[in-house]
């Protein structure tokens, strides 16, 4: 246990760099230097080897590896993402320090039960592409919410002309509402592969579709909920503070259906 605190506690650290060194007030002009690479690639390599190592053996299904899996798999799609949009680096101050306050939590219930069964009857390969793409979707639409929330905090910067130095930092509403929308359309696609790959994990192990539980129940109102949105954004152009709630909802949504069922059933009914 001192030892798995101890590799805990080192990703958790690997994060701080990037909190402190490539988060709020780093100048425009030195956007994505060699620092910004260093740190980012170091908040990914430290959840990640982690992950690695935990799961090396018997997958784990509780709550710690479950933060610890969305930890690096938010950091690795925010690296890819930067990497594809030059103006997606000024998300970090908001999504560096969520997921060191994820790992906190991760660190904390580590002593919640960890190793559960997967399923009964479904073929192994299914299962890991319905895991793989469910901690996908979850890390797009966190990704998104956190351009959503930037957009709201610019917005009202901009409203109450009354910048901070926070949102001087982040995306302007435009650039956020853009990647926002780019990372719900992405995660929409992925989601419904994630909802296809659960439904024929279900359809091997009891013979039906769709089991009605609080996960599944939850996931396709998300995918309503983004899928409205879309619709909305695309034929109206309906954008704002409205989207902002929409995309902060569906992330809610998602995040009661996968960390939050896990919360349930290892915490509090343990």
């Amino acid at each position: 246990m001192k030892q798995e605190l101890l590799f805990g506690l080192s990703a958790f650290a690997a994060l701080l760099p990037s909190v402190f060194i490539a988060g709020v007030g780093r100048n425009a002009d030195k956007s994505r230097d060699g620092i910004f690479w260093m740190a980012l690639a170091v908040a990914v390599a430290g959840p990640c080897s982690w992950v690695a190592v935990q799961l090396s053996g018997t997958w784990q299904t509780g709550l710690s590896m479950t933060l610890w899996v969305t930890i690096a798999a938010t950091m690795l799609g925010f690296a890819i993402v930067v990497l594809l949009n030059d103006g997606a680096w000024r998300l970090t101050p908001l999504v560096t320090p969520y997921m060191a306050l994820l790992a906190v939590f991760a660190i904390f219930w580590q002593q919640a039960p960890s190793v559960r069964p997967l399923t009964e009857g479904a073929p192994e390969g299914w299962i890991e592409a319905h895991i793989a793409v469910s901690v996908a979707t979850y890390a797009l639409i966190t990704l998104a919410a956190v351009a959503a929330l930037a957009a709201f905090l610019q917005e009202r910067a901009l409203k109450t002309k009354r910048p901070t130095t926070l949102s001087r930092s982040l995306p302007s509403v435009v650039e956020s509402e853009s990647l926002m929308v780019r990372l719900l359309v992405i995660g929409e696609i992925v989601l419904a592969l994630g909802l296809a790959t659960g439904m024929a994990t279900q359809q091997q192990e009891t013979g039906t579709l769709l089991h009605w539980d609080h996960k599944t129940i939850l996931s396709l109102t998300t995918f309503a909920v983004v899928a409205v949105l879309l619709a909305a954004h695309f034929k109206s152009g309906v954008r704002g503070r409205m989207v902002t709630r929409f995309v902060l909802v569906a992330y809610l949504l998602l995040s009661l259906g996968y960390p939050g069922v896990k919360f349930v059933t290892d915490v509090l009914m343990s």
